[in-house]
């Protein structure tokens, strides 16, 4: 199983990025799937997540600015962040527990796309 991130960048404060990440492999189920951040010299911390249901979870550092959403036929999770703060610079990692094809549930964590927010 492999999850892969795409879209951070440089953007200036007020912009805009969405991120994607897609789940590949041999997947049976995923439950939730979602984000972490981590700021230089900080730890890690939750940003978002989404639950099968389609329930969400945001910190309260990005809540009405964040939004996550998801297609299941595709295994994918986006992040849609806008009025983008210098404080929301960081590597953003995606996370999943998953279940593969005559397994248990796992975590998977992607590789990380950075994220700088920067005039």
């Amino acid at each position: 199983v492999r999850l892969v991130e795409s879209g951070g960048g440089l953007v200036q404060p007020g912009g805009s990025l969405r991120l994607s990440c897609g789940a590949s492999g041999s997947i049976f189920s995923i439950n939730p799937m979602g984000w972490y951040r981590q700021a230089p010299g900080k730890q890690r911390e939750f940003v978002a997540t989404l639950f099968s249901g389609g329930s969400t979870k945001y910190a309260d550092s990005v809540k009405g600015r964040f939004t996550i959403s998801g297609d299941n036929a595709k295994n994918t999770v986006y992040l849609q962040m806008n009025s983008l703060k210098p404080e929301d610079t960081g590597v953003y990692y995606c996370n999943a527990y998953l279940r593969e094809v005559g397994s248990t549930w796992h975590e998977y964590w992607g590789q990380g796309t950075q994220v700088t927010v920067s005039s």
